[in-house]
């Protein structure tokens, strides 16, 4: 029952771009075909899912333990940069066709603050099964991660077939490109918002 709660509590309620609101520019900015918005949001999926499980990893058997909390931030960083690299490097030379569908989103992914957020909330936020409050295990931590990546590639891709729908039609001319784009966006986060009562 938790990780079903996880599930949906990640993808539809507190869905990490319209409710959080991080990841916010490459949601805008890749956003403007679907093809590209599929590709960024299986790109995403993985790193997200990868990188908050090392990160947890290093977090509990080696800043927790030493007394280095305070290299929360900075370490996380730092991993997954290094993970970005080092996932673009193994693709380019074990799968090229791979990494000719990912390559152009996986340094995008480096610096996007969707990454880091949910690494960070999973080691530093208290969530709440049957009324009590308790840290994520490893399993949970990992489920958490890959169901909150799932809930940024449904709303990026939602948003991207929208955005090509009202590239085919006749908005008026103030509202063309990014301000036709941000409406969309709040109306989307005003229907997310009516997940909240369901977990």
């Amino acid at each position: 029952m938790e990780f079903f709660l996880i599930i949906i509590s990640a993808i539809f309620v507190n869905n990490i771009l319209l409710a959080q609101f991080l990841g916010i520019c490459p949601f805008l900015g890749v956003s403007n075909k679907l093809s590209t918005a599929v590709g960024m949001s299986g790109a995403v999926c993985f790193v997200i899912t990868l990188a908050t499980v090392v990160t947890y990893l290093i977090n509990s058997y080696l800043l927790v333990p030493f007394g280095l909390e305070f290299l929360q931030t900075i370490a996380f960083i730092l991993v997954i940069a290094a993970l970005v690299q080092t996932v673009e490097i193994v693709l380019k030379k074990t799968s090229p066709s791979l990494y000719q569908a990912l390559g152009i989103f996986l340094p995008l992914i480096t610096t996007n603050c969707a990454v880091l957020g949910v690494a960070i909330t999973v080691v530093t936020k208290q969530f709440t099964f049957g009324g009590e409050a308790h840290m994520l295990n490893l399993g949970q931590a990992a489920v958490y991660a890959l169901s909150t990546s799932v809930g940024y590639g449904l709303a990026m891709i939602l948003f991207a077939g929208l955005r090509e729908h009202l590239a085919q039609n006749d908005v008026p001319e103030s509202f063309r490109g990014l301000p036709i784009a941000l409406v969309t966006v709040s109306i989307m986060a005003m229907a997310f918002l009516g997940f909240s009562g369901m977990v």
